[in-house]
């Protein structure tokens, strides 16, 4: 269970806060690693520079309650809105002040809110939410060549496994592997933008993220937090760090020739490993799938088909979510019951169907005018 904590505020010994992270790599056409090639980004096609900022929601400045980026805990989450601008907002600033001339941001959060997580109405001036009249995917779906330059990431987490705050990889319990690499989801949008030839030059987020990213030495990395759990961190003090973002994103930014474009090699080994409250057992007698210890491997001919391959087996392992339902259920009075009426209702659906007195209902229609700003 999660604990809520008061934030704290610690300034830390210089050694795990240097203000901010930057490695600076040799310039080289193309170099080539295991499972992944580093090359010099695409030459600007307008004189203009134009950055994307992807926003994510547990990797901010002077939030340590998880509760934050939930929408479900609206008072709690219109705080993490508060802090979520605070940041996007230093970092749109210290691009501009780097030389950028078009920022265009997107939603990579979705807390639940149907609104944006972003609070437009005091979304720097200058910059602009990327939206779309239907749903999309802020990961893929936007990656086009010549419409930016390089992407920058504002309140991201470290991935499963790495003991940060909240730290996950897409959802709960999983863990995205390419080609024997477990990846952060801030990689992930290094990889899917780097088919269009355009780095990733600046993230902000906390300790263990730092570490995660150690992959991208040339990043320009503001850690704003220290995790001492899933649930707690030890922060800095809020001030200090926007001073650091705007800094950092002013940096990165006339820096952008020293970045790398990732890209994976293909064929992708793809896999996703999953834990608790999530499961991958249920494939492990599936042909062509290479299962063990809760890990699901394939073969996939390239990124978007490697992407969609472990977007579909998160599907599958967040079906085992509702054991937790299932496990409170029977702590309550009346749970038994519950689970009773549930399975009667599940036997009369199958008998409806079959019998062909039921038919699922149209998808409704989206209300007329609504935009769509990424993550849902």
């Amino acid at each position: 269970m999660l604990k809520k904590i008061q934030p704290r505020v610690n300034t830390f010994g210089a050694f795990a806060f240097a203000a901010v992270l930057l490695i600076t790599m040799t310039a080289t056409s193309q170099e080539n690693l295991s499972g992944r090639t580093l090359a010099a980004p695409a030459a600007n096609s307008d004189g203009k520079i134009k950055i994307l900022v992807y926003h994510d929601m547990e990797g901010l400045a002077g939030q340590a309650d998880w509760h934050t980026f939930s929408f479900r805990h609206l008072e709690h989450y219109k705080k993490g809105q508060e802090m979520l601008i605070a940041d996007v907002n230093a970092v749109i600033d210290g691009l501009f002040s780097g030389g950028a001339e078009v920022v265009h941001v997107v939603d990579a959060h979705g807390s639940g809110n149907p609104d944006p997580d972003i609070l437009l109405d005091r979304l720097d001036q200058r910059a602009q939410m990327v939206t779309r009249d239907k749903p999309f995917r802020q990961y893929v779906d936007i990656v086009e060549a010549g419409t930016y330059d390089a992407v920058a990431c504002v309140g991201m987490h470290a991935k499963t496994g790495s003991a940060g705050f909240a730290s996950h990889t897409f959802t709960l319990g999983m863990d995205i592997i390419m080609n024997d690499m477990s990846i952060t989801e801030t990689e992930l949008i290094g990889y899917s933008w780097g088919r269009a030839e355009v780095p990733v030059i600046f993230t902000s987020g906390d300790d263990k993220l730092a570490q995660d990213l150690k992959t991208m030495p040339w990043l320009e990395y503001v850690a704003v937090k220290k995790a001492s759990s899933g649930s707690t961190a030890d922060l800095r003090p809020v001030d200090e760090v926007h001073r650091e973002m705007r800094e950092a994103a002013k940096r990165a930014v006339k820096n952008l020739a020293k970045a790398k474009v990732m890209k994976l090699t293909t064929p992708i080994r793809a896999a996703l490993r999953v834990a608790p409250p999530a499961s991958l057992e249920i494939l492990k007698s599936v042909p062509g799938i290479d299962y063990k210890d809760n890990r699901a491997s394939f073969v996939a001919a390239d990124f978007q088909a490697a992407y969609d391959g472990v977007i579909a087996l998160i599907g599958v392992a967040t079906t085992a979510y509702s054991a937790l339902m299932f496990e409170m259920l029977r702590q309550q009075p009346n749970g038994e019951n519950f689970i009773l009426q549930y399975r009667d209702l599940l036997t009369t659906r199958w008998l409806d169907v079959e019998s062909g007195r039921w038919h699922a209902d149209p998808p409704p229609e989206p209300p007329a005018g609504r935009k769509y700003y990424g993550a849902r």
